[in-house]
């Protein structure tokens, strides 16, 4: 750890995370927004699913870790919801035990420490046409479809109310934006920047509106070395310096 101590937030799942600072991923603009006040690791896995997630929980979060992340984002459920191969082989888990897996993840979480907060996201929807169009010929027929989506989003969306455990509702956020199949995705699945600003506004709406004691907003926690310095850049009036630590001029979206 490279100190002092900040605030650590994980961002955990599969490969909407791994990608999530990529092509402007909402990862990115998460450490963007919270540079100076919270660390962000990022723990994504490229075709996972929940199965393969409660397998390694222990691993990625031990309980006896000497810092306990103070937020953790998970997502799962995309590669889930995917139609079983004939095979047997493959990342299709049937809803009941997508819920069960879910809900094992939340409870280590939440287990973790009296202070660290989870939020997870539901499976967002899908370019269906996009996606069979620009489907790799190493892989075989992905059964994927915006039904399938919604089913794991809304049980997603229940174990969270029934556990207490806020929750991003990315399959009708994304679809809020008239252009959404074409403006959200880079292959039809994955997020491209657009879709990964809506990731990150609903996140902060949730983050903000938390009761959470201390608050994780990132206007709320202090700003690494924020003390006025006589080494900050010189004012207008020749005399005194501005403090400009907490300028956010650079950025695009100047996010609430």
């Amino acid at each position: 750890m490279v100190g002092p101590g900040r605030p650590v937030f994980v961002l955990f799942g599969s490969s909407i995370v791994q990608f999530s600072y990529s092509n402007d991923g909402w990862g990115a603009i998460l450490a963007d927004v919270y540079a100076r006040k919270a660390d962000i690791f990022l723990r994504g896995y490229l075709g996972w699913n929940s199965r393969r997630a409660v397998q390694v929980l222990d691993k990625i979060f031990p309980k006896d870790a000497a810092v306990q992340p103070s937020l953790v984002i998970v997502y799962f459920g995309g590669n889930d919801s995917m139609g079983p191969h004939p095979s047997g082989l493959g990342p299709h888990v049937p809803l009941p035990e997508y819920i069960e897996n879910m809900r094992k993840i939340a409870t280590h979480l939440k287990g973790l420490s009296e202070t660290t907060r989870v939020i997870f996201l539901s499976s967002p929807p899908l370019n269906e046409e996009m996606l069979r169009r620009l489907r790799s010929s190493v892989l075989s027929e992905l059964v994927r479809t915006n039904e399938r989506c919604q089913r794991y989003s809304e049980a997603c969306m229940e174990l969270c109310k029934e556990m207490d455990v806020k929750v991003v509702d990315l399959y009708n956020a994304i679809q809020k934006r008239e252009d959404w199949s074409t403006a959200c995705f880079t292959d039809g699945v994955h997020l491209s920047s657009e879709g990964s600003k809506i990731v990150v506004e609903e996140i902060l709406k949730v983050i903000k509106e938390a009761e959470w004691e201390p608050s994780l907003h990132w206007k709320s926690l202090p700003t690494e070395f924020g003390e006025d310095s006589p080494y900050d850049v010189v004012a207008s009036d020749g005399t005194s310096t501005v403090n400009i630590s907490n300028f956010t001029f650079h950025r695009e979206m100047q996010w609430d």
